[in-house]
């Protein structure tokens, strides 16, 4: 282990005097860790303990990405989360509604729920858990299996990046005073507006502005075209996600949204809509832009709060 950590090192300082603050790659295997770091996952936080209108056990939480990276997650379908007394008996839980609605969240980011339907009439869904006949007694613990993937999204290998876990809550530990939607912040990781994206074919994409509107916010994308052929760069219909640890924007598979073409050597503007509440605050947008090659899209967080 020594002379593993040793020989990275000495990539780290060879490559620092080689080629500045540059981003390198390490050899697989070498990937640099700090001794004693905790492992990188998704981890969750019981924010209310109560009973459904129905009167069965109802459980109420948020998600944190502590994966390191971007990530989208959801719980494994047709999988009951698992309640456990403090004398070991167990229960199973089939109302299970709990992950990312699709969308990809940034490191350090998190959330309570996320909305579905339609992109001109959403509906929030609440991240929670459902127990039939269950009671919390003092002890209890739940267990929810869960699939997660990081990193960019490809969508001819949609499954890359795959990783299963399991959220375990302690359900004497309820937070009511979480800050949304940044748990943990990341270095280097929030853009501004008018910061040029890199994107497909040397394209570059930018948010020209950011506007509220009656019903949300629209926002006025610009992408640059250098290249000698006419090109799409898509960014589908970004979501965002505020201080009420809401994603607003339900989500659709990306290229499907209709984009303008991009001359050659030209630019070409076009707007995108998100439904939000009109007192919500501290928004950041949540852009997927095509990268690298087609249809593989990298993400990343454009801060809007002062919006």
């Amino acid at each position: 282990m020594k002379a593993k950590n040793a020989l990275t090192l000495a990539l780290l300082a060879c490559a620092l005097f080689s080629f500045g603050c540059k981003y390198i790659v390490l050899p697989e295997g070498l990937e640099y860790k700090e001794e004693g770091a905790e492992s990188q996952t998704w981890n969750a936080v019981v924010t209310n303990v109560g009973k459904s209108e129905a009167g069965d056990l109802h459980i109420d939480l948020a998600i944190r990405n502590d994966t390191g990276d971007w990530s989208k997650m959801e719980a494994l379908a047709d999988n009951p989360a698992v309640l456990t007394a403090s004398d070991g008996k167990t229960t199973q839980c089939d109302t299970v509604l709990v992950g990312t609605g699709g969308h990809r969240l940034a490191p350090g980011f998190q959330t309570r729920g996320y909305t579905t339907g339609e992109m001109d009439t959403p509906t929030n869904q609440p991240l929670y858990v459902e127990c039939k006949g269950a009671e919390a007694t003092p002890g209890s613990t739940l267990a929810i299996n869960y699939i997660s993937f990081e990193g960019e999204l490809d969508d001819y290998s949609p499954e890359a990046n795959k990783t299963e876990g399991v959220l375990e809550l302690n359900l004497d530990d309820v937070l009511t005073d979480l800050i949304y939607p940044i748990a943990s912040p990341v270095e280097g990781l929030l853009q501004k507006p008018g910061t040029e994206i890199p994107a497909l074919s040397d394209n570059v994409v930018t948010l020209l502005d950011a506007k509220r509107t009656d019903s949300g916010f629209q926002f006025n994308w610009q992408n640059f075209n250098p290249t000698k052929f006419p090109l799409k760069t898509h960014i589908g219909i970004p979501p965002v996600i505020g201080a009420d640890g809401i994603i607003y924007g339900p989500y659709e598979i990306i290229d499907i949204a209709p984009i303008p073409i991009t001359p050659a050597n030209g630019k070409v503007e076009w707007t995108t809509d998100v439904i939000v509440p009109k007192d919500g605050t501290g928004f950041f947008i949540l852009l997927s832009v095509e990268s690298k090659k087609p249809r593989t899209y990298l993400n990343y967080a454009v801060d809007i709060s002062d919006r």
